[in-house]
């Protein structure tokens, strides 16, 4: 019996994630059932795309995968979400009809700790402050404060799946890396080469703070201002996560005094006003949501759904498995 793939995701998505040789792969799989209608998907489409399928690709744009879509793939065994978070295409329908679902998460992280390392690297080495110097006719004022990424203190906020690609990344250089997470067990943080400690701790001993957190209740401004004044004097704060984690007024504040230095990919709301503070400081430099699967980039999330479905078929784990239990703890 031939496999029946659907992709739902409109078509300006699909171009996005697929090129012509992942297109040949899907098709080498099985039928695929793609959906050719601009905007946002409607019910109406997705119940005639995901007829009688076996499987479903998801990515940006797709809504939740109610009953009223589900009733018409009683067939269907698992859904592979092109992007990261599940959170908005999962339904408790999905668990209840025991269809798996995997996430990109892990392709997108590639993106976000390289970005937070070549952050890292670029500010340890005062690069934004000395290139503007430069341009305005400087030559060496601020070299006195380079710094190498060589026997200093990296700390890393969430060892999920960006976290832990950024540390694989630092075990190419002599740093001490400590990481606060409240899931990862004493035995894990040692088993991947790095020292477990409390959020307050490893602020107070980090040169390089760096946020892989998930934005959930727990974490929610979890960088304030009783925190940002245990870091050491010209540290560095990277997030590459969500802005909701920093409390951006107060970390205004502490910027202000000229005592800290900050990268941010992401702010809470995105973008920030034309008028926001961050954008006047000159030791806080801000990205534009960068981080993750961008232009050429996206097509890693492409490669992804097709090998997960590889695996599918051939009974191997699934890479981005996620389950319900997770659910409260996943960005």
């Amino acid at each position: 019996m031939t496999i029946r793939i659907a992709v739902l995701p409109e078509p300006k998505v699909q171009n996005r994630l697929f090129s012509d040789k992942h297109w040949e792969q899907l098709e080498g799989l099985g039928e695929v059932v793609r959906n050719t209608k601009n905007g946002a998907p409607l019910l109406e489409t997705l119940q005639e795309i995901i007829e009688g399928v076996d499987f479903a690709v998801t990515s940006w744009g797709c809504p939740f995968l109610t009953q009223a879509i589900l009733d018409r793939a009683p067939n269907l065994k698992a859904v592979i979400h092109a992007a990261g978070t599940v959170k908005g295409i999962v339904t408790p329908e999905l668990w209840e009809r025991g269809i798996r679902v995997s996430s990109g998460n892990e392709q997108l992280g590639i993106g976000v700790a390289e970005t937070a390392l070549g952050m890292t690297i670029a500010s340890l080495k005062n690069m934004w402050r000395l290139t503007q110097s430069t341009r305005e006719g400087g030559w060496s004022a601020g070299k006195e404060l380079v710094c190498e990424l060589y026997q200093i203190t990296v700390g890393v906020i969430g060892a999920g799946k960006a976290g832990r690609h950024y540390i694989r990344l630092l075990k190419n250089f002599e740093v001490d890396i400590v990481v606060y997470d409240p899931i990862l067990s004493a035995e894990e943080a040692s088993s991947i080469g790095v020292r477990k400690a409390e959020l307050n701790r490893l602020l107070a001993v980090s040169d390089v703070v760096s946020i892989h957190a998930p934005s959930i209740p727990e974490t929610y401004r979890m960088i304030n201002r009783e925190r940002l004044l245990l870091m050491k004097d010209d540290a560095i704060l990277i997030n590459t996560a969500r802005g909701s984690i920093v409390d951006e007024a107060d970390l205004y504040e502490e910027l202000r005094k000229g005592r800290l230095f900050a990268c941010l990919d992401v702010t809470d709301p995105e973008p920030p006003s034309p008028d926001h503070p961050l954008r006047r400081l000159p030791n806080c430099i801000i990205t534009p949501h960068i981080a993750g699967a961008v232009n050429n980039g996206v097509k890693r999330l492409g490669q992804y759904a097709v090998e997960e479905l590889q695996r599918l078929l051939q009974g191997k784990p699934l890479q981005g498995e996620v389950r319900s239990e997770q659910m409260s703890v996943l960005a």
